[in-house]
């Protein structure tokens, strides 16, 4: 399982804020059923890694379709295969190690 976190940011709108931006990319993920976390500089989200790059995908266009003339997108991804890998277990066992 893949846990990726991106960031869609619009370049060339009107104005400087951008939160209708990210509601509309975060309405994409919400409607694809993937497990995600919004959080203030990014959105955390999981699942199989094809599934994970088509979401990113469409996440990326979406401000677009808002008049954006320029979409700086940001991608971690962590494609750990050897185990069953989740974002709340890796926030879990860092907080278990500083206990």
């Amino acid at each position: 399982m893949a846990i990726a976190e991106v960031s869609v940011v619009p370049i060339g709108t009107a104005k400087t804020g951008v939160s209708e931006y990210v509601a509309g990319a975060v309405s994409i993920l919400k409607e694809s059923g993937l497990k995600y976390k919004l959080t203030p500089m990014g959105t955390i989200l999981e699942g199989d890694i094809k599934d994970v790059l088509e979401i990113i995908a469409k996440m990326h266009e979406t401000p677009f379709h808002k008049n954006a003339e320029r979409v700086y997108t940001t991608i971690k991804i962590d494609d750990r295969r050897d185990i069953k890998a989740e974002m709340d277990n890796k926030v879990k066992s860092v907080m278990e190690k500083i206990s």
